[in-house]
């Protein structure tokens, strides 16, 4: 019996036999149908509301702003968290002072004076999310040691928690609320008195900031000048969408400007004045029904600095609308600016939301209309969902080691099924990852934590970067997309000149004071051969490829268990010693990107003879090791271990591709049987005919004991870890029955 749990007729293989492009249909169809191409969700942020630091963990910290409040006063930060489902991340909390946590009314954490007088004090603290909203709420208390907290969730770029703003009259926007300081506790268990976030934050009694009104005496200037300030010699965007009726053939645009202003209507300039004034144009608009953007450039004035603007037909007065939907924003202009009031150019290049805003040598992003609030895009992943949106949440836009794969899986099974639409999507996925590179670069350096794009631009370590970068560099070999090589670049520099490694070369995992301090993993391979191989093919720079074999036989030195010719997981350099568990997946990560190397590795190369034998031993080690079932086991050489499915695929995937290449042809019949086997175990046991994926292991820590590995880690329907794979593996089987290699079965 096997330990995958999919009843036989719900399984690919009942429906599908051995069809292998039916199975890839089926996985990749219910993946893409399963993670719609959503955009990033657009929201309204306060700049002078809390930020966060380069880990993510926001700096709820008042010392500052409230410096002229008693010691002995309260103050209170809240927020939204949704969840699709029950779960639980682990959160961190530095308090600065006395400090309490709540999470839907309950108290997880009271700071002992240990902890409010330790600098950089931290405590863990498992946060189980209940399925819908989630309310967060901090009490901290005024000493002199410190009034506030740093809190978020650990490891913070991959575990996102993106919180939303409670109250009523704040609603859609991203962000805390935090209250005036108080000279009781007014919340809390102790009298089981606790904010009504869905509300307006008035009935609180409290005043809680940031501003999201306008003073009377700001409402009063011109726009412009309340939203960044007056001075002279300034200018700025403003950006409005006009929708024209079909019956409408002319339309008058009025004007009034405390300066000179551009105004365009689609890609044409109607209006261009040097003074302030009132101005009235009648435009003939017959070949422009539908919906235009309407931009406006603005200089300041002698006095003021603004415009207003409208437009009618005969009287009647044409609604305008935002260029996007801003969740926390119902106005109808968004803005950009300052910059010098220098004229721009005047071939109206269209603005893309995807971009910062450029004037000249300047750049900046899009303002609204409310007191320093700001435009930011989110990725609104698992944990956070929007209540004021309808539609479910994706992995789409998330640039992570996982979707690497699944977006190289999808781009190879696009092209093995002739399906368009499939490459597309992958490439959507990937440019909506490259498009923002910039603008999330801008943000990272403006609010201290990106919006998006999180491991892409805090690179740190292999799993940041390599698997979604060699997916990235397999759709640069479709589209030749400059952005791609542009960010391969940056990647490369950060694996050749920035990244930790022994003193033999070797790389590792410094990761000072975690529990995983000084290691090196055999996943690190796949994090970075992969691309580096891509990297000298596509761009030229053969340096690379001589890397990705120095780290193959470095690693190998390492890892490898010459006695059963598989790998450890990890080597742990505290202890001088590898762990000598050969997890299962740990195992597919350094086959399969063997694979990939010997693919492109020139048999002229000095390494080349090398690395195949060691692929040959590998192959053997590995295969000597397949159940009875045709599965592979979590740990390789336990049996008693559950049945794995992404390490068997990509054992499956290697082996197959081994046999495709000649490397494996002494044993091509042997191994012919292994690849069927194995194949048409997951077609039986791990996919079902929806192409639902089953009997993933979750992503790993590591230790030096199989029951880790063999009890602690268990499997996730649908997990990325292994989604992709398994197409790579469905398209290396087809490949190899097409081929004169393939011995029938």
């Amino acid at each position: 019996m096997t330990t995958l749990n999919i009843d036989e007729k719900e399984s690919a293989y009942y429906s599908l036999g051995m069809e292998d492009q039916h199975v890839l249909e089926v996985v990749a169809n219910r993946y893409i149908g399963a993670n719609p191409a959503l955009p990033f969700v657009y929201r309204a942020f306060s700049a002078s509301g809390i930020l966060q630091n380069d880990e993510g963990l926001y700096l709820l910290d008042f010392t500052d702003t409230y410096s002229a409040s008693a010691n002995g006063s309260y103050a209170y930060a809240l927020c939204l968290v949704w969840s699709d489902e029950e779960r639980s991340i682990d959160g961190i909390i530095e308090p600065l002072g006395p400090t309490s946590l709540y999470l839907n009314e309950q108290k997880l954490y009271r700071s002992s004076v240990i902890e409010e007088l330790k600098p950089d004090g931290r405590m863990s603290i498992p946060l189980l999310l209940l399925k819908g909203w989630n309310v967060i709420m901090i009490e901290a208390r005024k000493t002199p040691a410190g009034f506030g907290c740093r809190f978020g969730a650990d490891e913070g770029k991959v575990r996102i928690l993106q919180v939303l703003s409670p109250f009523s009259n704040r609603a859609g926007q991203a962000g805390w609320s935090i209250s005036e300081p108080c000279q009781s506790s007014l919340y809390g268990d102790h009298n089981n008195q606790f904010p009504q976030w869905e509300e307006a934050d008035s009935t609180t009694g409290l005043q809680w900031f940031p501003r999201t009104q306008w003073t009377p005496s700001e409402q009063s200037l011109a726009n412009l000048e309340k939203i960044y300030g007056f001075a002279h010699n300034v200018a700025a965007y403003g950006l409005t969408i006009v929708n024209i009726p079909t019956h409408i053939h002319s339309l008058s645009i009025e004007l009034r400007t405390n300066g000179a202003t551009i105004v365009w209507l689609g890609d044409d300039i109607v209006v261009n004045v040097e003074d302030a004034g009132n101005y009235t144009l009648d435009v003939d608009v017959s070949s422009k029904q539908g919906k235009h953007h309407i931009k406006v450039w603005s200089a300041s004035g002698s006095q003021h600095w603004g415009f207003k603007l409208s437009v009618s037909n005969n009287g009647t007065i044409l609604d305008l609308s935002a260029p996007i939907s801003i969740h926390g924003y119902s106005k109808a202009w968004i803005y950009a600016g300052p910059f010098s009031s220098e004229v721009p150019a005047l071939d109206n290049s269209p603005f893309v939301m995807s971009s910062l805003v450029k004037h000249h040598d300047d750049a900046r992003y899009w303002n609204v209309d409310l007191p320093n609030t700001v435009v930011r895009p989110y990725y609104e992943n698992a944990m956070l969902s929007n209540k004021w949106t309808v539609g479910n949440m994706s992995n789409f836009g998330r640039w992570d080691y996982p979707l690497g794969v699944t977006m190289y899986g999808l781009l190879r099974s696009g092209k093995q099924l002739d399906r368009a639409d499939i490459t597309e999507y992958a490439l959507k996925h990937i440019r909506s990852c490259t498009d923002w590179y910039q603008y999330s670069l801008w943000d990272f350096k403006q609010y201290g934590f990106p919006s998006i794009n999180h491991q892409l631009v805090l690179i740190k370590m292999l799993d940041n970067c390599g698997s979604f970068g060699s997916a990235m560099l397999e759709a640069y070999s479709i589209t030749g997309d400059q952005t791609f090589a542009d960010i391969a670049h940056v990647i490369a520099d950060f694996m050749l000149n920035k990244l930790e490694r022994k003193d033999d070369g070797a790389f590792f995992r410094t990761c000072e004071g975690d529990y995983s301090a000084n290691t090196m993993w055999a996943d690190d391979l796949y994090m970075s051969t992969p691309f580096l191989i891509r990297y000298a093919q596509l761009l030229g720079k053969k340096e690379a490829l001589d890397e990705a074999t120095k780290q193959f036989l470095l690693y190998r030195k390492y890892l490898f268990m010459e006695d059963q010719s598989i790998m450890s997981h990890v080597y742990d350099f505290k202890y001088n010693q590898a762990t000598r568990v050969p997890w299962g997946r740990g195992n597919g990560w350094v086959l399969f990107s063997l694979s990939e190397l010997l693919e492109k590795l020139p048999a002229s190369h000095p390494d080349y003879n090398e690395l195949a034998a060691f692929f040959r031993t590998f192959v053997k080690g590995v295969t000597s090791l397949q159940g009875v079932n045709g599965l592979w086991h979590q740990v390789l050489n336990e049996s008693t271990s559950y049945e794995e499915s992404s390490c068997t695929a990509m054992f499956v995937y290697a082996i197959a591709r081994g046999i495709r290449m000649g490397w494996l042809d002494e044993h091509a019949v042997e191994y012919n049987a292994v690849v069927v086997q194995g194949w048409e175990a997951l077609t039986k046991y791990a996919i079902t005919r929806q192409g639902n994926v089953f009997g993933v292991c979750s992503g790993s820590r590591y230790s030096f004991a199989p029951d880790y590995y063999m009890y602690d880690l268990r499997t996730v329907v649908n997990d990325n870890h292994g989604i992709g794979i398994m197409m790579l593996a469905g398209v290396e089987v087809e490949l190899l029955r097409q081929s004169h290699h393939y011995i029938g079965h």
